[in-house]
């Protein structure tokens, strides 16, 4: 899996979630995932999460560190999965950082305690399977109360280059895994 953090800022607003992206953005080919920094406002034309859309939530922050996957010819479950498995592996880097539990995952979302740290979403397009994670930077501007990995002390590009790794490592142990293995009748 190809990964890259990417040193120019981008405005998030759900249009980068599209098959071809990271290619386009990063020139990066296959399964791949990149993180940048920039502002968030996904606009309603642009949200596929059905309940936030029907529920007219907004997704804001003035800057988060936002993740973008792409995974080829996977399934609505299967992405949701790795969209999981992502931000398992986000709370236990930013647990191992804090010396101490305080992240709870709910779902495909962090919280520190009552405040949020974390959007997500995935999905799909006829060929890939696509996932977005945003990490509030600065927990002020969100339209819910909000904390940002300023606050946690975690610097973001050294968070994005670990969360990067750890993923990619995840998804080739777990293929390795399964090639190893015979079926049954």
């Amino acid at each position: 899996m190809n990964t890259l953090f990417l040193s120019r800022e981008i405005d998030y607003n759900g249009a980068q979630l599209v098959s071809g992206w990271i290619r386009n953005e990063a020139g990066l080919e296959g399964d791949a995932a990149v993180a940048f920094l920039g502002p968030c406002d996904v606009s309603p034309e642009h949200m596929v999460d059905t309940v936030d859309l029907d529920a007219g939530a907004t997704i804001v922050s003035p800057l988060m560190l936002h993740f973008i996957v792409e995974h080829a010819n996977v399934d609505l479950l299967a992405i949701t999965l790795r969209q999981r498995l992502l931000i398992a592996i986000a709370a236990e880097i930013i647990e191992s950082h804090l010396g101490e539990v305080l992240i709870r995952r709910e779902g495909d979302d962090l919280y520190l305690r009552d405040r949020k740290l974390s959007v997500s979403v995935a999905t799909t397009s006829p060929k890939t399977g696509l996932i977005h994670a945003g990490f509030n930077v600065r927990g002020d501007g969100a339209p819910v109360p909000a904390v940002g990995l300023d606050e946690l002390g975690v610097e973001p590009k050294v968070f994005a280059e670990l969360l990067l790794s750890a993923y990619a490592a995840e998804i080739a142990g777990a293929s390795d895994a399964a090639s190893k293995v015979k079926p049954v009748a």
